[in-house]
């Protein structure tokens, strides 16, 4: 019995025993002591710091298993849309986006492998620069190819995220108020992590994020420079061109190292590639300037303004780009992005003078439809809930599992306190179950073990430099 008993406990030992094996050195000790992970109201709090490959191994070893399961996520996603193999997108990915990721950039990602490689979780500097750019190869590259290998899949056109900038006469106090919220498909890796990042050399920064991601990818941020920023995709665009530096590279480049609303859009506008093409909000507190850039491919606008607003709602407004890089009616208002744009220019309107940090939650909490001139939670509000929307008008698909993920507001006071407020889940507060929902509507049983809960959490402060 004893020697029974030995073994036993012997063999419910081997787990531990193996992953002591693969002790940190203590380098790696040293640069996981200037990093923390906490945990806040649905949100993940990751502070990282130090050279690109000492930010990138405490990223990969504090995350390392919610990025394994992005991965998961994402592969299973692309198989089921596209029929073709996760790893066939990832050599594809290694010539097309890797060559071309900034250095800086790469050695971040390279940290990540390695940290994830200490607890156990085996990846490469190819699937995350896939990870890192699966926006741009699902929705901008595949399109242009996929004829080509005889695919019949369709990949719905993305109309994501409700954003507004304004200052001057529009505001309370004459500064910037800034507001932003997530729409996604509710499978995709949730992004609900806070990343605080203290890098060797340029500004902090302080965004949303998605585990195993260098960038915002949502995008909302905040830096130590006085710059504040979101986007809005702009929908139906179709061009890219593979020989560009990839969005996610330039991205997070431009909001490391800019310190002016010029210098940000230059360094974005640089090598594009025409991948996930957005319209940049973006706001200077220290001149209390803000600016919209719309940045297509071919053609770009950039308007900037000291009183007044700009609003985002996946429609671009630039004429050329409108015609020429986008297949969208600007006038069918059954469709969400322009029901939620007609929206905002009447927020706009309504509240003129009055906008403040409460009121920009509200905007981005709100539920009126402007195509049924009611209240109607669904896919055309600016907090969008196509789940639970018949979706008589617009998408063909009703019950879609996707809409609005969350919410998050700055002014000028606490952008230079490097802090705004966030909610996670859906920014109005109403909750999403991945079984009831499957329950009710198993025609998206693919989705199984994908959907994740979101109850209901309340606004939440972040600030740079938080603790557990």
């Amino acid at each position: 019995m004893k020697v029974i008993l030995i073994l036993s406990i012997l063999l419910n030992a081997l787990p531990a025993l193996c992953q002591s094996s693969t002790l940190l050195n203590p380098e790696q000790q040293k640069w996981l002591s200037k990093a923390n992970r906490h945990e806040k109201n649905g949100w993940t709090y990751l502070h990282i710091e130090g050279s690109p490959k000492e930010r990138g191994f405490q990223h990969g070893y504090l995350m390392s298993d919610e990025i394994k399961e992005a991965i998961r996520v994402l592969s299973i996603e692309w198989n089921y849309q596209t029929s073709m193999d996760w790893s066939w997108l990832v050599q594809k990915g290694s010539t097309i986006l890797t060559p071309k990721v900034d250095p800086e950039n790469l050695a971040e990602i390279n940290g990540i492998v390695e940290g994830m490689k200490i607890k156990g979780i085996v990846t490469s500097q190819d699937e995350l620069v896939s990870l890192n750019g699966y926006i741009e190869l699902m929705s901008y590259w595949w399109p242009s190819v996929k004829d080509s290998i005889h695919s019949n899949s369709v990949i719905r056109p993305k109309e994501s995220c409700s954003s507004f900038i304004a200052t001057g006469k529009m505001t309370s106090d004459g500064k910037i108020v800034l507001g932003h919220n997530t729409m996604d498909s509710y499978q995709n890796p949730l992004p609900n992590i806070i990343l605080d990042i203290l890098p060797e050399n340029g500004h902090r920064i302080l965004m949303q994020g998605v585990s195993g991601f260098i960038h915002s990818e949502t995008d909302f941020f905040i830096t130590d420079a006085g710059l504040v920023g979101s986007e809005t995709t702009i929908g139906g665009f179709y061009p890219f061109d593979p020989k560009g530096e990839p969005e996610f590279s330039r991205m997070r480049h431009a909001t490391q190292y800019a310190s002016s609303i010029d210098e940000w859009c230059n360094m974005m506008k640089k090598n594009n590639n025409g991948g996930y093409a957005n319209a940049w909000l973006i706001g200077d507190i220290n001149t209390n300037e803000i600016a919209r850039l719309e940045l297509g491919l071919k053609y770009t606008a950039l308007e900037k303004k000291k009183d007044g607003y700009f609003i985002g709602s996946n429609v671009a407004e630039n004429l050329k780009i409108l015609r020429m890089e986008t297949k969208i009616d600007e006038t069918n208002i059954k469709n969400s992005s322009i029901a939620r744009r007609v929206r905002w220019k009447q927020l706009m309107k309504q509240y003129e003078g009055r906008i403040n940090l409460k009121l920009a939650e509200a905007f981005e909490a709100d539920h009126f439809d402007t195509w049924l001139s009611k209240i109607n939670p669904g896919g055309r509000t600016l907090c969008a809930h196509w789940d639970i929307d018949q979706q008589l008008y617009g998408k063909d698909i009703p019950y879609d599992p996707s809409g609005t993920l969350d919410g998050k507001v700055v002014d000028a006071t606490m952008a230079r306190e490097m802090s705004f407020v966030a909610r996670w889940g859906s920014a109005c507060g109403i909750p999403f179950n991945g079984t009831k929902f499957l329950n009710a509507h198993p025609q998206f049983d693919w989705l199984t073990g994908m959907l994740k809960d979101r109850p209901t959490q309340p606004w939440t402060i972040f600030k740079a430099g938080e603790t557990k």
